[in-house]
C-alpha cells in the first residue's frame, strides 16, 4: 500500500496532489491518502476519482487550518496503522515541510523533487530526482522503511479512475507544541480567476516591466487569453508583485500550453519553474538574454511597445 499526504486549501485540493496520486498507483494498485482538517471531507470524491482507495481524515478541535507538525502527527497516526510501503508528497513547500518533520521524528532519509520512483526491495528504492533548479538529473539508491519521497510537479500526469474512496475519520493525537506554527489570518484580496499552477496559460513579467504599475498590460492579456499572471523572482523581491505569483525553483511550477514571459532575463531558477510549458515565447530587448535560448519563440522587441499591440489583437481575435 502507498500512502499519499494531499494537501488542501479549506477543501480544494492542490491540483499537484493528484499526480502524487498517480506516481503512488505506479508503485501499488492500493492508494490511499491522508487529509488533514476542517473542509477536507469535500477532497474524497475527487480522490476517488483518481484511484484512491480509502481517504484517511484527520481533525483536531485545535486544527483550524494548516498546521505543518499537526499534519505530519496525522501522517504518522495512519502509518502505525496501516504500514506502507511509501509515503509521497507533492514537491511543494507544503508537501515537503510535512514530510520532513515525518523524516525526523522516524528518523528516515527524504528524497525530494523525485520525476521516477522504483521500489526495488521491501526496504530499497531507486529514485530519480532534479537538482540544481532541474540542470541536473540525479539516480539514487535510497534505503530505509517506509520510502519518504516528494514528487517534482508536473512529472507524473493525472490518470482518471473512477471510483468512490471509503473515507475514515480519525483523532489527530496532537499537542500545543504541535499547533505553534500554523495559520492563524488571512490577509490581502482574495485570489479570482485562474490558479497559476493549473492555468493553460501564463503571462509573466520581469524587472523589464520597469516597475508595477505596468502589469496592468499583463492583467489585461492574461484577462483576455483566460490565464494567470505570474512574474519572476526579482519583482516579489521588489514588492511589485506578491509571492504567489512567482514562478520559479523557489515560486510556483507551471506547465501551461503557453507561456509568455515579458522582460525576463532567465535565471537558472526561473527556468526551473517554467520549463514545463508546452510553448514559451520570450519577449526581450536582450537578444542574449538566457531566457532566449530557452524559448520557442525570442522576440527581440520593447515590451511596452509590443504590449499594446498584443492586447489589442488578442481582443480583436476573441471579438471583445
Amino acid at each position: 500500500m502507498i500512502l499519499v499526504y494531499v494537501d488542501h486549501d479549506r477543501g480544494e485540493i492542490d491540483p499537484l496532489a493528484l499526480q502524487v496520486v498517480s506516481a503512488a498507483r505506479g508503485l501499488d494498485d492500493d492508494v490511499q491518502a491522508v487529509i488533514v482538517g476542517p473542509n477536507a471531507e469535500k477532497c474524497a470524491d475527487e480522490l476517488g476519482s483518481v484511484g484512491v482507495r480509502t481517504v484517511h481524515h484527520g481533525t483536531h478541535s485545535s486544527i483550524s487550518d494548516y498546521a505543518p507538525l499537526a499534519s505530519a502527527r496525522a501522517v504518522l497516526t495512519v502509518m502505525e496503522r496501516t504500514d506502507p510501503r511509501a509515503v509521497l508528497a507533492a514537491g511543494t513547500p507544503r508537501g515537503s515541510e510535512v514530510l520532513a518533520h515525518i523524516a525526523a521524528i522516524r528518523d528516515l532519509p527524504l528524497v525530494t523533487e523525485c520525476s521516477e520512483i522504483t521500489l526495488t526491495g521491501p526496504d530499497t528504492a531507486e529514485v530519480t530526482r532534479a537538482r540544481w533548479g532541474g540542470n541536473l538529473l540525479e539516480r539514487s539508491k535510497v534505503t530505509g522503511a517506509p520510502l519518504l519521497a516528494t514528487a517534482q510537479a508536473h512529472a507524473f500526469a493525472v490518470v482518471d479512475e473512477p471510483g468512490t474512496a471509503q473515507v475514515e475519520a480519525f483523532d489527530v493525537p496532537v499537542t500545543d507544541a504541535d499547533v505553534q506554527v500554523g495559520i492563524v489570518d488571512r490577509t490581502g484580496a482574495a485570489a479570482t480567476g485562474v490558479g497559476l499552477a493549473e492555468a493553460k496559460v501564463v503571462i509573466s513579467g520581469g524587472r523589464g516591466m520597469d516597475g508595477p504599475e505596468a502589469f496592468a498590460m499583463l492583467e489585461e492579456l492574461a484577462d483576455i487569453l483566460g490565464g494567470a499572471v505570474g512574474c519572476s523572482r526579482v519583482v516579489t523581491a521588489a514588492g511589485w508583485r506578491p509571492h504567489a505569483e512567482q514562478v520559479g525553483q523557489t515560486g510556483t511550477k507551471v506547465a501551461p500550453e503557453l507561456y509568455l514571459a515579458f522582460g525576463i532575463s532567465g535565471a537558472t531558477q526561473h527556468i526551473a519553474g517554467c520549463k514545463s510549458a508546452k510553448t514559451l515565447i520570450a519577449v526581450n530587448t536582450d537578444g542574449q538574454a538566457p531566457i532566449m535560448s530557452h524559448a520557442d519563440y525570442a522576440v527581440v522587441d520593447n515590451l511596452h511597445t509590443l504590449l499594446p499591440v498584443l492586447i489589442e489583437k488578442a481582443r480583436a481575435a476573441k471579438g471583445a
